[in-house]
C-alpha cells in the first residue's frame, strides 16, 4: 500500500483538504497522511466546504510534520511555495511533487465571497487529487 503525505504550511486548509480528497479517490489503496511546517488547527471553513462536497473532514487533526519523520513515504505533495522551501529532509525513497495552491485561509471579502474563495481552491485540489490518485496510485 502506498503511502502518501501531503505537506502545507499550518496543516488548517490546503492540505486538510487534500488530504480528504485523496483519501476518497483512493480508497484502500493508500494511506494518506497531512502535516504542516506548523499546526493551526483544522480551519472550519475547509470542514464546511468539504461537507458541501460529500466529504468529512472534521476528525482530522492538524500534526506538525516532525510526527511523521520516521514513515516511509512514497509520494510527499508539497500544496504551497512555503512548505516546499521549508520541507525537512526525509530520509525516504519519497517522490515529492508540488503544486501551489491559493491559500483560502487568507481570501477576504464579504462572507458569500470567502466561501467562494474556498470552493474554488477546493475544486482545484479535488481536481488535482483525483488525477494524482488516477496516475500514480
Amino acid at each position: 500500500m502506498k503511502k502518501i503525505l501531503v505537506l502545507c504550511t499550518g496543516n488548517s486548509c490546503r492540505s486538510q483538504i487534500a488530504e480528504g480528497y485523496l483519501r476518497y479517490f483512493a480508497g484502500a489503496k493508500a494511506e494518506v497522511y497531512s502535516a504542516g511546517i506548523e499546526t493551526h488547527g483544522v480551519n472550519p471553513k475547509a470542514i464546511a466546504i468539504m461537507k458541501e462536497d460529500g466529504i468529512d473532514i472534521a476528525g482530522h487533526t492538524s500534526n506538525h510534520v516532525n510526527e511523521y519523520l520516521g514513515v516511509d513515504f512514497d509520494f510527499v505533495i508539497t500544496v504551497c511555495d512555503n512548505a516546499k522551501e521549508s520541507c525537512p529532509y526525509f530520509p525516504t525513497k519519497a517522490i515529492k511533487l508540488h503544486y501551489n495552491f491559493p491559500d483560502p485561509a487568507k481570501a477576504s471579502g464579504t462572507e458569500d465571497e470567502v466561501r467562494q474563495q474556498f470552493r474554488t481552491v477546493r475544486d482545484m485540489i479535488k481536481k488535482y487529487s483525483e488525477e494524482f490518485i488516477r496516475e500514480n496510485i
